[in-house]
C-alpha cells in the first residue's frame, strides 16, 4: 500500500468525469487499498479516485463505522434535506454549508464484484453524495450556500 498525492481544487482532473471500472483486478484493488491509506493518513472521511489523479469510479469512505469501498457507485435514492457544513481533502483549509439529503442509498460493486447497497443518514449520506459527485467532476464548493442565504 502507498500514500498517494491528493489533488487540490485547481487541478483540472478534479473537473473531469470518471470512467466505469470494467474489470476488478489487482490494479483496482491496490488502488482501493492506497486510497484508504491516503484517506486515513489525511484524516479524511472519504476519498474518490480523481482526488488521487485516477479517473475511475472508485470511492472509499469511513465515517467512523469501518471502511466502505464502492466501485461504480450510483446514488439510487435520497430523502429529506438538511444543511451540512462540508470540507474536502481537495479543498484544504476551507469548509462551507451545502444542502444535502438526510438519507442516501447507493448501489455499487464491492472488490469481489458483488452488487451491494449502502444506506446512510446524516454524515454518511453526505459522504456518499459528496464522494460520488467527485466522479462527475463536481466539488462541494460548487454547491456552497452563501452566508447571507443561511
Amino acid at each position: 500500500m502507498a500514500i498517494r498525492k491528493i489533488r487540490v481544487k485547481d487541478d483540472e482532473i478534479l473537473r473531469k468525469k470518471s470512467k466505469d471500472v470494467k474489470e476488478i483486478n489487482e490494479k483496482i484493488t491496490t488502488l482501493l487499498d492506497d486510497m484508504a491509506e491516503t484517506m486515513y493518513d489525511a484524516e479524511g472521511v472519504g476519498l474518490a479516485a480523481p482526488q488521487v489523479g485516477v479517473l475511475k469510479k472508485l470511492v472509499v469512505i469511513d465515517v467512523g463505522d469501518g471502511l466502505i469501498e464502492l466501485i461504480n457507485p450510483v446514488v439510487v435514492e435520497t430523502r429529506g434535506e438538511k444543511i451540512f457544513n462540508e470540507a474536502c481533502l481537495s479543498v484544504p483549509g476551507e469548509s462551507g454549508n451545502v444542502l444535502r439529503p438526510e438519507y442516501a442509498k447507493v448501489e455499487a460493486l464491492n472488490r469481489k464484484g458483488e452488487k451491494i447497497f449502502v444506506e446512510g443518514e446524516n454524515v454518511l449520506a453526505v459522504a456518499l453524495c459528496h464522494e460520488t459527485e467527485h466522479l462527475d467532476g463536481i466539488l462541494y464548493i460548487d454547491k456552497v450556500i452563501p452566508d447571507d442565504e443561511n
